[in-house]
């Protein structure tokens, strides 16, 4: 049986923006959708919510697959390079390897970790055979051609929405039928 676990963005919960559409959508397909909320959204840290993924993915197998959004995805890419394990794809929405305006001291200084401590691409290829990343062209954290070049290093279809934001219900992105198709 094919599973799905969506990871939610910083500062929000599993309940937020699109997740629950996606959610009900997928479990229409026959998929086991997992959509757990994320230790200490305001203040994620990497080891917290990659234990967490970890915790709720249980054991990995080709027939796993994930969908990240935002740090969501950042998480998910952690996880990978640490289990080892393949698993069947991911979709990434508004992934980052980079970030641009951020609003202030402390959003920096609690995204720094996430931003300066490297991920290992290739043990993620190793593990990950096919992913997406949706990406928007006026995303406000900025940084659009070092993720889209980072996502693309690690095997990624690119699709790029234009003027949809960080892909959030604020910026008009409740659903995405035709991404769910992909």
């Amino acid at each position: 049986m094919k599973k799905v676990v969506i990871v939610h963005q910083w500062m929000a919960g599993a309940q937020g923006d699109w997740r629950p559409w996606l959610k009900s959508e997928l479990e229409k397909l026959g998929y086991i959708v997992f959509l757990p909320d994320m230790p200490d959204i305001d203040t994620p840290v990497i080891e917290k919510w990659v234990d967490k993924l970890a915790e709720v993915v249980g054991k990995p197998d080709e027939n796993t697959y994930f969908i990240g959004h935002s740090i969501g995805c950042q998480t998910i890419l952690r996880y990978l390079e640490k289990t080892g394990t393949p698993v069947g794809g991911a979709l990434f929405v508004a992934g980052w390897f980079g970030l641009e305006n951020l609003e202030d001291e402390e959003t920096e200084a609690i995204a720094r970790p996430w931003i300066k401590t490297p991920v290992d691409i290739q043990k993620i290829r190793a593990v990950l055979p096919k992913s997406t990343l949706v990406i928007s062209d006026n995303d406000p954290y900025g940084a659009f051609a070092e993720n889209k070049q980072r996502f693309s290093e690690l095997g990624s279809k690119i699709i790029v929405l234009h003027d949809a934001g960080h892909v959030t219900e604020e910026d008009g992105f409740i659903e995405a039928p035709d991404l769910l198709k992909e």
